[in-house]
């Protein structure tokens, strides 16, 4: 988990409206944070992203053949909720509130866990924290846990997955409220230019 800079108590602000400007230090650890993920889990959440924030044509940007096109169109159906799951994000901790939250949130969850992209719980909250903004990290461990051992995600990824999340992300005290500064995109690929 990153560092407490604000604790959580209750929602604060909503998506991408923190208590001031990004700081360049916290946004370059983001960004740290990012290129420590494989290749592969790179590609795959900044896809979801563009699918989740409406960024780009998924389709069009990110499929590379039939079987691609297909996930994506499934991702972007699974993600329409993303709106509702934002105002369901509870400011207490009620129980019925929280309830309303986790039962979309796991089922989000899994179709992310059970693509295979997601090798670990930083992953998973690197990219939720960007689709549903810093007020949903007090639930994600949670969620993430439900979802890693559910039987849509392979027997042999249920385990490893558990075992990336960190005691301290399951026993925090607090969470920040700082929203999330650094969202990856899509970066095109440029052939050096040689001198002749």
């Amino acid at each position: 988990m990153e560092p407490m800079d604000e604790v959580h108590e209750g929602k604060e602000k909503e998506m991408g409206t923190g208590p001031g400007p990004a700081n360049g230090a916290a946004t370059l650890n983001e960004m740290g944070e990012f290129g420590g993920f494989a290749k592969g889990t790179q590609r795959y959440i900044r896809r979801s992203l563009d699918v989740g924030l409406g960024r780009n044509d998924g389709i069009r940007r990110w499929a590379r053949d039939a079987s691609e096109m297909a996930a994506i169109k499934a991702q972007a159906c699974t993600y329409q909720r993303l709106p509702e799951l934002r105002r369901l994000i509870p400011d207490g901790d009620a129980i019925d509130a929280t309830e309303r939250l986790l039962t979309p949130l796991v089922s989000m969850t899994v179709f992310d866990l059970a693509s295979g992209r997601l090798p670990c719980f930083a992953s998973y909250r690197f990219l939720y924290e960007r689709l549903l903004g810093a007020a949903v990290r007090p639930w994600l461990p949670a969620a993430f846990c439900a979802a890693a051992a559910l039987p849509q995600v392979h027997p042999k990824s249920r385990e490893t997955l558990l075992q990336t999340i960190s005691h301290a992300a399951v026993t925090a005290a607090g969470w920040s409220i700082r929203e999330p500064s650094f969202f990856p995109e899509w970066v095109d690929k440029v052939e050096p230019a040689f001198a002749a």
